[in-house]
């Protein structure tokens, strides 16, 4: 009976050892990951971005295949922002005589939410970052130039054709997502970062001077950067009705200046001329952010 009492007793003594190992575990685990609403940022995966397919079977579509085809035919446009703008005619086979190019599956293009900017959003992955487009580039460089196509949601579901542009930088920063983290882009300085859990940094040379030279920054810390940059430029803003620029957006990107972009924004005119049966090439303005 006694040994039976010890046996019990270095049972509970054990358990009671192990009980403290397991809490003093869940404990450092918390202090690492956070509160559980700050759980780690995740790309969204094909199966997690909605009407996945549409966006598929836009890409691999015969019509934007041949706006493709188009654009790369199209000389890219000289004059700067405020240069002339260029049109192709429609032609039946606009493909005909081009190296052989496939479009890859679209993947996320990911940006700052103006909630984040204006300081009104709370630091959180949810609600910093969202899922704004949906980018593709090509397999090959065609005519020596690389393409990026860009989709845009459709209202009421779906995914449409919103614009193709020179060079492939979009979708290959892109693409550098990996399981448990987010890849964005702040559009106004091209800058790419990846965020990991709540920590961001930097992809590119453009984000690396937007966070000062630091190799990582707070998600918080980062929203004080920005804010403190574009808080004050959000549309309806004083800077905005003055006329400096059309205010914050996340369409207006500094890669605008340096490539040409197949316009294709429902309500433009540039759709209006590709109904009429030619491509509209121009340069967009860039946002000044002073």
């Amino acid at each position: 009976m006694r040994d039976n009492k010890m046996s019990s007793k270095r049972a509970d003594s054990r358990f009671s050892r192990l009980s403290i190992v397991i809490a003093l575990s869940a404990s450092a685990l918390l202090s690492v990951v956070g509160p559980a609403h700050a759980a780690p940022a995740k790309d969204p995966l094909p199966a997690d971005i909605p009407d996945y397919q549409a966006a598929l079977n836009a890409v691999k579509s015969t019509d934007v295949r041949n706006a493709v085809c188009r654009f790369l035919l199209t000389p890219v446009p000289t004059g700067g922002a405020d240069g002339p703008v260029q049109t192709i005619p429609e032609t039946a086979e606009p493909c005909q005589g081009l190296p052989v190019f496939t479009i890859k599956d679209p993947v996320a293009r990911n940006e700052i939410t103006p909630g984040f900017v204006a300081g009104t959003a709370k630091p959180l992955p949810t609600e910093a970052i969202k899922l704004t487009q949906l980018v593709s580039s090509l397999s090959a460089t065609v005519n020596g130039r690389s393409a990026t196509v860009m989709l845009a949601p459709t209202q009421g579901g779906g995914w449409h054709l919103a614009a193709i542009r020179d060079g492939d930088s979009d979708a290959t920063y892109a693409s550098k997502a990996t399981l448990g983290t987010l890849v964005f882009t702040e559009p106004q300085i091209r800058g790419w970062y990846q965020l990991k859990l709540t920590t961001v940094e930097p992809l590119n040379d453009e984000a690396r001077q937007g966070l000062g030279g630091q190799a990582s920054v707070s998600l918080s810390d980062y929203q004080k950067l920005v804010k403190a940059r574009y808080a004050d430029k959000l549309p309806g803003s004083e800077y905005d009705t003055n006329g400096y620029s059309s205010g914050y957006s996340p369409q207006r990107s500094a890669d605008d200046v340096s490539s040409s972009t197949l316009l294709l924004a429902s309500g433009s005119s540039a759709a209006l001329v590709l109904a009429g049966g030619a491509v509209v090439f121009r340069r967009r303005r860039r946002a000044s952010t002073r």
